[in-house]
């Protein structure tokens, strides 16, 4: 418990040094409501995951990288963390110095911010509900891995992935970066790479997937893709 905790609050720390570092001040009130709610969220989620699904969460805490995990989806992962890691600052960056693009409204502001949050519960929800859901793409024989086709999984096939949109999309809205929101189109296309690669992956090596592929038509976003 006391390393989940660390976990947390080095993933809070990460996110408050990519803000912090391009703005001029350490009083952008903006930020940090965004931390506090990053940390309450995902605090709430993984706590909640953890009484359900402890090795997976434990799992989650360590190094992202497998034995067993195809050379290509260690390329795919590191990319995404990297990509997602810059857009967290690349938002602090437009929004002190580029100024890209007008800021939101108000409004849409706010809406990014139940965004950003509702992001993070779906994230939770997934490790509620998908005892399989490790960071890398690999068969768990060690878990007796399975299909899992309830709950978030009944709507999208890869909700993790999913909850990413609006976390990243409702981030950049909430800081005030309309250019931040728009370029999460860049590690959602990593993201979408990895989704084929995973889906071969699982199509080949975890029986009933295609049966399960074939009830849940859609990948990422119902009625897109």
């Amino acid at each position: 418990m006391l390393r989940l905790a660390i976990f947390l609050l080095a993933y809070v720390l990460l996110f408050a040094v990519l803000l912090f570092v391009p703005a001029p001040t350490l009083g952008w009130w903006d930020a940090h409501v965004l931390l506090a709610a990053l940390l309450v969220m995902r605090a709430v989620g993984t706590f909640a995951a953890y009484r359900v699904n402890p090795g997976l969460v434990a799992e989650r805490t360590g190094v992202p990288i497998r034995r067993g995990q195809p050379a290509a989806d260690r390329v795919l992962l590191v990319s995404f963390m990297a990509s997602f890691a810059a857009l967290v600052a690349f938002c602090s960056v437009d929004v002190w110095h580029l100024r890209l693009l007008p800021p939101p409204p108000f409004p849409l502001r706010m809406l990014g911010l139940v965004l950003f949050m509702s992001g993070w519960w779906v994230a939770g929800r997934v490790l509620e509900d998908n005892a399989f859901a490790v960071t890398t793409v690999r068969h768990q024989a060690e878990r007796a891995h399975r299909v899992v086709d309830t709950g978030v999984y009944r709507v999208v096939r890869h909700p993790m992935y999913a909850s990413m949109i609006p976390v990243m999309v409702g981030m950049g809205l909430w800081l005030g970066s309309t250019a931040g929101a728009l370029l999460t189109v860049v590690p959602m296309s990593i993201l979408a790479v990895r989704i084929a690669l995973e889906e071969r992956f699982l199509r080949r090596e975890l029986p009933g997937y295609d049966e399960y592929a074939a009830r849940v038509r859609w990948r990422l976003v119902p009625g897109v893709w």
